[in-house]
């Protein structure tokens, strides 16, 4: 029901436009997303069929590794098959409901994605810093916890997001979202009252979230390297050095990628929508798309389980 000429009453439909600016050149740009995606599944979808099918690799690291990729496939999922409709097939319109619910999925991924690096990091710390200790401590009653807590912590974090938007606003100046997905503050920017609350929350999270698993992440790391510079075989150090090759990839393209996009979001006026759309579009697609390729060139034992599956 419409009230005056610029504000809808509790839209049923939205409509996602894609990359505005760019709309000629959607079909080809959806090639790139699409290509990225089928990677990411067919990649992270050989690393769970190995690390589940060979029982050397039950440890904690590729267990972990395996959350990883659950996460990673499930978020592109949430994703590209809506961005490819729009792109390719002109199907713009969303139920509000649904909008809500992929914007809830994309950020409990990717705050779940920040939880399971933290404690990659961890384990590598204890793997290396406490070798003798490390099976005590990571026992499977642990890694079940801790798969439990990352996932209600994201899932709890993001929810209020949504009881915010639904209990708060009931008019909106417009039912047309600016964007190729349903993201927390192109939502926010339909509603036509005050989105102060909303906001501050948003970057509480953003904040929270960044801030703790950070700062446990690199006191990590740094640990690592204190303990692995002070081994007196140049071997070892290497050795050791390579176990945390791959997670320290994974890391920096993560967080490097996300500390980006957030400041061109907030800071970047000056820079087109469209790409800030395009940089955040990729953005959520480059971990999933990496991660497999990553840890299956750098980690000999995933490495020499694809060729050996590959040969046989």
């Amino acid at each position: 029901m419409t009230m005056s000429n610029i504000t809808v009453f509790m839209p049923s439909v939205l409509t996602l436009i894609g990359i505005p600016g760019l709309e000629s050149m959607q079909c080809w740009i959806g090639i790139p997303l699409c290509v990225m995606y089928l990677i990411a599944i067919i990649g992270n979808s050989l690393l769970l069929f190995i690390m589940i099918s060979e029982r050397s690799l039950h440890e904690p690291m590729y267990i972990f590794l395996s959350m990883l990729g659950v996460i990673d496939i499930a978020l592109g999922t949430s994703i590209v098959p809506k961005m490819l409709g729009i792109f390719w097939f002109h199907t713009s319109d969303i139920y509000f409901d649904s909008c809500l619910l992929q914007m809830w999925l994309i950020h409990t991924f990717q705050i779940m994605e920040s939880g399971i690096l933290l404690a990659m990091a961890l384990d590598r710390y204890v793997a290396i810093c406490y070798p003798l200790r490390h099976a005590a401590i990571f026992t499977q009653q642990l890694i079940t916890q801790i798969g439990a807590v990352v996932t209600l912590r994201a899932a709890i974090l993001v929810a209020p997001c949504l009881l915010l938007i639904k209990c708060r606003f009931q008019f909106y100046h417009t039912t047309v979202i600016s964007h190729s997905y349903c993201e927390h503050m192109a939502i926010v920017k339909l509603a036509a009252g005050n989105v102060r609350v909303n906001k501050i929350y948003g970057l509480f999270v953003a904040f929270t979230v960044a801030g703790f698993d950070l700062t446990f992440i690199t006191s990590s790391y740094m640990q690592i390297f204190v303990t692995v510079f002070r081994l007196p075989q140049k071997e070892a150090r290497l050795k050791a050095f390579n176990t945390c090759i791959a997670h320290i990839c994974i890391f920096l393209q993560f967080y490097l990628l996300a500390f980006f996009s957030f400041l061109t979001h907030r800071f970047g006026s000056h820079i087109p929508p469209y790409i800030h759309i395009l940089f955040s579009s990729f953005y959520l697609l480059v971990p999933p798309f990496l991660n497999p390729l990553v840890y299956g060139a750098k980690t000999k034992q995933i490495r020499l389980h694809v060729v050996k599956m590959f040969c046989s």
